[in-house]
C-alpha cells in the first residue's frame, strides 16, 4: 500500500501530560486498595528507573499487575471510570488533542503504542478517539479475571518493536506497506522504535533524549 502514512504514538508523557501507569498506582492508593506510604514509595522508584533507563520490566509488572490479580474485573472497571473522570482526563492537553486531531486528518493507519498494560490504557485509547492500541498485555484467566501476570512479551524498549510487528502483521501489513511512518514519544526507551521510523518525532524530552535528539537531528515539540 503505497502513498500512505503510518502514525504512532506513545501515550504517558506524551498525549498525556503525565504518566498513566503512575496515577493508577497512586488512585489505587488513594482507594486504600494497598498501603499507601509503602505503595507510593516503591511507585515512585520504578517511575525513577523508567525515566533513567534502568527499568527492570518484569520486576516492574509483577508490582503494577498485582492489583489486578487480587481484584474482580467489576471492581476493577468501576475505579477506572473514576480514575478517568479524576486522573486522566485532566492531563490531556489541547495541544495534544489537535495534535491527534491533525494526524488523524493524514494517517492511512493509526495507533497508540505504549508499555502501560491494556487494562489501564484501552479506555484511555477509546476516550482519545484511537481504533487501534498496542500495549502490554495482562494475562486473562479462564473465568475471565486477571491473573496478575502478563501474556506475550512487554511492549518495551525493543519490544515494542516486536509488538508493532506483531500488530501489523495481524492486519495483513507490514512497514515496507507505507510511504511515510511516524513515531511520537518523549522517553528514551522509546529510542528503539524512533530509530526504526522515518519520521521520529520527540514530545518534551528529558535532558537525555534531548541530547539524543539534537544529535540526530530529530523534530522537537510541546504538547503541554
Amino acid at each position: 500500500m503505497k502513498n500512505s502514512r503510518l502514525v504512532l504514538f506513545d501515550l504517558d508523557n506524551t498525549l498525556l501530560s503525565g504518566d498513566s501507569d503512575f496515577e493508577w498506582g497512586l488512585f489505587l492508593a488513594s482507594r486504600g486498595v494497598h498501603d499507601r506510604e509503602a505503595y507510593e514509595a516503591q511507585n515512585l522508584a520504578f517511575y525513577e528507573d523508567y525515566r533513567a533507563g534502568r527499568l527492570d520490566i518484569m520486576h516492574f509488572l509483577q508490582f503494577q499487575l498485582s492489583p489486578l490479580g487480587r481484584h474482580k474485573r467489576s471492581q476493577l472497571n468501576t475505579w477506572h471510570k473514576e480514575f478517568m473522570s479524576e486522573r486522566i482526563i485532566p492531563i490531556v492537553s489541547v495541544a495534544a488533542r489537535q495534535k491527534i486531531k491533525e494526524e488523524k486528518a493524514q494517517a492511512t493507519l493509526l495507533a497508540i503504542v505504549t508499555a502501560t498494560n491494556r487494562f489501564v490504557t484501552q479506555p484511555i485509547a477509546d476516550y482519545l478517539g484511537f481504533q487501534h492500541l498496542v500495549a502490554t498485555e495482562p494475562e486473562v484467566g479462564n473465568d475471565g479475571e486477571f491473573t496478575g501476570k502478563i501474556t506475550g512479551r512487554p511492549c518495551f524498549r525493543e519490544g515494542k518493536m516486536g509488538c508493532v510487528d506483531a500488530w501489523l502483521a495481524s492486519l495483513g501489513r507490514q512497514w515496507s506497506d507505507f510511504d511515510s511512518t511516524v513515531f511520537y514519544s518523549d522517553s528514551l526507551n522509546d529510542i528503539p522504535l524512533l530509530s526504526r521510523v522515518s519520521h521520529p518525532i520527540v514530545v518534551d524530552p528529558d535532558n537525555t533524549l534531548r541530547g539524543h535528539a539534537e544529535a540526530e537531528r530529530w523534530p522537537i515539540i510541546s504538547l503541554r
